[in-house]
């Protein structure tokens, strides 16, 4: 009898090791996909230049709104966008996106992936301003976007916006907070395939008083790098250049800002300890005395917080954005010769740059504090191929229209997914 009750209890301890290995088995059969997702680039709102630089001539597109779901090649290493935002297989080459209104104002962003999140500090909504907010759906369903208003002096508003499959929205910007002359605008995703767009355009009766793109910066954090801002001689009756600020959170931040330069690092006059208010914009003029024309900014805070620099360039302006620390990448860089300006503790970054002709030319950049580089006219990609750590690096370009800055981040990024898979036991228990 004991030997009979051992062995059923042998049986049943080995079924049950049986069944858990073959439900592990069946887990660990899980398939994924590895790929780059299709990025997006913004619309071309009406009177506006557009041009894109793509990594190769066989780059496919497809544009948002055709009824056609194909992709078809660009057949060029810059492309215009006439009207509507377009998808681009950048198969891990960030493409450039460069807009311009003719003799009033220039300024570029990167075109990526759908983003979940994505914070915008700068703009205005008061009544000079004439900027969009343009929320992409390249899906096939439709996408719910829930946009955040902060401003200087009313309560925080939020709305939901839907965008149809497929397709895109135009907001502007002085519906979504009106008077406000300061603005931080938050974009979170619900569903769908979304991306976010500011322009920032603003005028007074028949006078334009510039644009840009603002591109979106760092989610609230405790230590943010602006590493590219430029520092022009003063325009008469010019706005003052200025460091917008805001603490999202339920408490106030005290914040400390170190200005980065060839000429050091130091921390102006007054900046070692700001207050800024929970859930208020806040401007503070910054006008460093340095050398060179062009510097960057580190920001500390006690509490989580987002930033972005205003400066005026001439009869333009630019918008300096937050950016995440540096990682090799590659980025398409036809008819574009920015300023490449990276900050850094210890700057090594080398650098890949495929030119006209197929021919690669190598760099490395090296340097402390803050280092400099000209992207040269004949460049077409270039590869961030090894890059020290806590480097953070944006681009500046001078165009016949204006100026702007564009974040130097991957907009095509290798992403994993599940792919969903059919077992006919489920059926047959």
């Amino acid at each position: 009898m004991k030997f009979k009750r051992f062995l059923i209890v042998a049986l049943s301890l080995g079924l049950l090791i049986a069944s858990s290995n073959a439900l592990s088995g069946s887990i660990s059969r899980q398939q994924f996909s590895i790929g780059y997702p299709s990025v997006v680039c913004p619309a071309t709102l009406n009177g506006l230049a557009s041009q894109v630089s793509l990594a190769s001539r066989n780059t496919k597109i497809h544009r948002v709104g055709s009824t056609s779901a194909k992709f078809v090649k660009s057949k060029a290493l810059r492309i215009p966008i006439p009207t509507d935002p377009i998808l681009v297989d950048a198969q891990g080459v960030t493409p450039i996106v460069w807009q311009s209104r003719q003799g009033s104002w220039a300024g570029g962003t990167i075109c990526s992936n759908p983003a979940a999140n994505q914070w915008f500090v700068g703009g205005a909504a008061d009544i000079t301003a004439r900027g969009k907010l343009i929320l992409v759906n390249s899906g096939l369903s439709e996408s719910v976007a829930d946009v955040y208003v902060w401003s200087g002096a009313s309560p925080t508003t939020s709305k939901a916006i839907s965008v149809k499959a497929n397709s895109y929205e135009s907001i502007g910007l002085d519906t979504l907070a009106p008077g406000e002359s300061s603005i931080v605008i938050r974009v979170a995703s619900r569903s769908g395939r979304l991306n976010a767009f500011v322009v920032d355009e603003r005028g007074k009766g028949l006078r334009t008083l510039g644009g840009d793109i603002v591109s979106p910066g760092v989610a609230p954090a405790k230590e943010i790098f602006i590493p590219a801002i430029p520092l022009q001689p003063k325009v008469k009756n010019a706005p003052a250049q200025q460091l917008r600020l805001l603490a999202p959170g339920d408490a106030d931040a005290n914040v400390s800002v170190e200005v980065i330069s060839g000429d050091g690092r130091f921390t102006p006059v007054g900046f070692d300890d700001i207050t800024v208010k929970k859930g208020q914009v806040m401007n503070f003029p910054l006008s460093p005395s340095v050398t060179s024309s062009v510097y960057g900014v580190r920001i500390t805070s006690d509490e989580p917080v987002v930033a972005g620099v205003y400066a005026n360039v001439g009869r333009d302006f630019v918008w300096s954005s937050s950016v995440s620390a540096l990682t090799p990448f590659t980025m398409a860089m036809t008819g574009m010769t920015p300023l490449l300006v990276f900050v850094g503790d210890n700057i090594n970054v080398e650098l890949e740059l495929s030119v006209v002709g197929g021919k690669k030319v190598r760099k490395t950049i090296r340097g402390d504090d803050i280092a400099f580089w000209r992207v040269p006219g004949n460049a077409r990609n270039l590869s961030f191929a090894r890059v020290s750590a806590n480097t953070y690096a944006s681009a500046l370009q001078a165009s016949v229209n204006g100026f702007g800055s564009i974040p130097l981040t991957a907009g095509s990024v290798l992403t994993k997914s599940a792919i969903p898979t059919a077992n006919i036991r489920v059926l047959n228990p």
